[in-house]
């Protein structure tokens, strides 16, 4: 039986005012989500272990079958993988996002989503400043510091303190000291950079600093084939989660145009679905556009992310008669403009039906599959115990 996952990131929410007291799921139009209800079977997955942050890493590494608690180390070593950055057994990778502080303030945790381009030749500069240090450019703002010999900290994600004062917030743990030696150096140096001078003069927010955290080392993740007995594949426009699949031995499948943003090709990467599964059993695919609208705080662009991943599903069911799930791996609410760990709700096609009409949160409370765990998610979409 073959299998597919569509993961809107962060499409679950609140009822909001705005939209009637609907939730942003509640209030787009959604025909397809709600026929995957309608013709299958409803429930919540909780997919934050107690201990946890909300965070996609842990979401995400649970929902492909990897308890969190027993192969977490850390997003930055998931996110090394897939940009081709080597870890030595001592190694501690942290995120690394170039950010915006303004009087002490985190303004922008994106620094205005920076172009790779301006971001590599950021830390370019920075490099000769941190000798002591790995600074590893990415996608965007979202890069690397890789520190030898280091502890590991998480830290504070930048995108939960956006218009508040960083300084309750700067590293505390055993890796402090040279972390706040290089964003101190990241802060001179990009002062008066070339690269920040031209974002301002064209209305644009500087990169004024980095912000690390979520640092580990490089996790053991048994092959998915070994745990599974089937070959997968991973679709997706953000590092993390094909890092996640390169440990685990999954096929990345990159899609031109998929961006990682609002502005990705939906309908491109539900294509590379239809054609990965000529030859795998499991399509894992990710979309980050409705997390990023939830993270500015926009209810126009995540109704609109949201409807988008509707099409896509669409373009799925047309090309599919398989087993298929689509599911948050967290809640992104506007009011809050961050992640958070209640469960989130999963429609399943293909595996019976329990009468529910519609996907919604507060609908799929009402279906049978109760709550899940998010490491049975798996086993039960591809029938394994």
């Amino acid at each position: 039986m073959k299998a597919v996952i569509l993961l809107g990131d962060g499409m679950a929410d609140e009822p909001l005012a705005e939209l009637g007291g609907l939730t942003p799921l509640e209030f787009a139009e959604t025909p397809n989500m709600d026929r995957v209800a309608r013709e299958g079977r409803t429930g919540l997955v909780a997919t934050v272990p107690d201990g946890f942050e909300a965070g996609s890493d842990v979401a995400n590494l649970g929902l492909l079958g990897y308890d969190p608690v027993q192969y977490y180390t850390g997003r930055g070593p998931l996110e090394a993988a897939n940009i081709g950055v080597e870890l030595g057994a001592d190694d501690v990778a942290y995120r690394c996002n170039l950010v915006t502080v303004v009087d002490g303030v985190m303004a922008d945790f994106s620094a205005g989503h920076i172009t790779s381009a301006e971001g590599a030749e950021l830390l370019g500069a920075l490099q000769p400043a941190v000798p002591f240090v790995r600074v590893e450019p990415g996608i965007s703002y979202r890069n690397l510091l890789v520190v030898p010999s280091a502890a590991g900290d998480l830290g504070t994600p930048p995108h939960d303190i956006v218009g508040q004062q960083i300084d309750p917030y700067l590293p505390t743990g055993p890796d402090r000291d040279i972390l706040l030696a290089c964003m101190a150096a990241a802060e001179e140096v990009f002062a008066d950079h070339p690269v920040n001078q031209a974002r301002i003069a064209a209305g644009k927010p500087p990169a004024t600093g980095i912000w690390p955290w979520s640092g580990g080392r490089r996790p053991a993740l048994p092959l998915f084939s070994d745990r599974f007995g089937v070959a997968g594949g991973m679709i997706s426009a953000v590092d993390l989660l094909n890092g996640i699949a390169r440990y685990a031995g999954l096929e990345v499948i990159a899609v031109p145009g998929a961006t990682g943003y609002l502005d990705t090709d939906f309908q491109g990467k539900a294509r590379a679905v239809l054609a990965a599964l000529d030859r795998l059993d499991f399509v894992y695919c990710h979309v980050e556009a409705p997390d990023e609208a939830g993270h500015l705080g926009s209810v126009e662009e995540k109704v609109r992310a949201i409807e988008h991943v509707d099409e896509m599903l669409g373009t799925l069911l047309d090309g599919f008669d398989g087993v298929i799930a689509v599911l948050p791996d967290h809640a992104t609410p506007l009011r809050l403009r961050t992640h958070t760990r209640e469960p989130v709700p999963v429609a399943v096609r293909g595996l019976g039906t329990d009468g529910t009409r519609r996907y919604s949160e507060r609908e799929a409370e009402k279906g049978d599959l109760g709550r899940l765990e998010a490491t049975a998610l798996l086993p039960l979409l591809l029938g394994r115990p």
